[in-house]
């Protein structure tokens, strides 16, 4: 029954740190691992430059860090040219990159995603240069949020 319940659930990893909590040069992201969060390029993003970080912590010798907080974002089609992008972490947290109020449908927001989204895919997430929304968020809100 253990051996199911951690299949089920995915690799078992430290949530912050996606080091595996048993074989510490194991680490997992996206959809196989056992974070609590949806099964998103987004999620992925957002782990991938927490995960490059500490793959190099672990080949200095030196300790990991925690840094992924669960960030996933849904973008929610809900009209004729109209999207709720909805960003969030661990708990609930909301964790929206713009100073806007993204749960309001907006005409940006399904730009965003139709023409900007597939560019951050293809040419930044595929090609391992994106690593999500942190940094923009951080500089869209003056470094006021996480």
């Amino acid at each position: 029954k253990q051996w199911y319940q951690r299949r089920v659930r995915g690799v078992d990893v430290n949530r912050s740190t996606l080091q595996h909590n048993t074989n510490p040069n194991v680490f997992a992201i996206g959809d196989c691992n056992s974070c609590p969060t949806g099964k998103t390029a987004a999620k992925v993003a957002a782990e991938s430059g927490v995960l490059y970080g500490n793959i190099q912590r672990v080949m200095k010798g030196q300790e990991v860090i925690s840094g992924y907080n669960g960030y996933t974002s849904c973008p929610l089609t809900v009209g004729d040219d109209k999207l709720v992008l909805a960003e969030f972490g661990y708990d609930g947290a909301i964790l929206e990159t713009f100073p806007i109020d993204q749960a309001k449908p907006s005409g940006l927001n399904y730009w965003l995603k139709k023409e900007i989204m597939p560019s951050l895919y293809w040419r930044g997430l595929i090609r391992g240069t994106w690593r999500g929304p942190g940094f923009v968020r951080k500089a869209m809100r003056l470094g006021m949020t996480s």
